[in-house]
């Protein structure tokens, strides 16, 4: 086991989320708990992969795990709660749906899920230095990918499918353009500052 988890109830399910940076769309978190004897290479922190990569490793995350879940936290949660407590809340509903499944946590970054009775251990960087935690980020991070490319669909004028929510040029023009749409998180500076005019 890796020295980090020391100590901790094995199993340990793997939690990360995606997508606190973007200005639009959920807050996507996964749950994640490795079978020591089905390992699966080239797994690490999801931002160090190609999308290429990341849709490789999905499926085989999927089938090696013990087990493994999904959790949301919608834009509307997000500007009623606040980024930090929608993150916290949606690894919460990844972690509900394996219960029974894993005897602690390790969580990414530096805090603890609230309101949590397992043991758990806050691991700064852990995508990268703890598996469970990478294989999190990665089903976290590829599932969000396929739900801002499904809604780039229905919202092709602001060009979801080529920066998945985040604030870049291309996507700021596009919100002063057509204003936001209903995924479009309020709370967030680029997008409150439109709704004051």
């Amino acid at each position: 086991m890796n020295e980090l988890l020391a100590g901790l109830v094995v199993p340990v399910a793997g939690v990360d989320e995606a997508g606190r940076g973007p200005l639009a769309g959920p807050v996507t978190a996964a749950a994640v708990v490795l079978n020591p004897g089905v390992p699966i290479p080239g797994v690490t922190d999801s931002k160090k992969l190609s999308a290429l990569r990341r849709e490789a490793l999905f499926e085989p995350i999927q089938k090696g795990a013990i087990a493994w879940a999904i959790g949301w936290a919608t834009a509307e949660e997000i500007d009623q709660i606040n980024i930090l407590q929608a993150s916290l809340l949606a690894m919460r509903r990844a972690l509900d749906q394996i219960q029974g499944q894993f005897g602690s946590v390790a969580v990414d970054g530096n805090r603890l899920i609230p309101r949590f009775d397992l043991p758990q251990r806050a691991i700064v960087k852990g995508d990268a230095k703890v598996a469970e935690i990478g294989a999190a980020s990665i089903l976290a991070k590829v599932a969000r990918d396929r739900y801002m490319l499904a809604l780039d669909k229905e919202f092709p004028q602001y060009g979801f499918i080529r920066h998945m929510g985040y604030p870049t040029a291309e996507h700021l023009i596009a919100l002063k353009e057509h204003g936001p749409c209903r995924e479009h998180r309020r709370t967030f500076g680029p997008v409150s500052q439109l709704l004051l005019f």
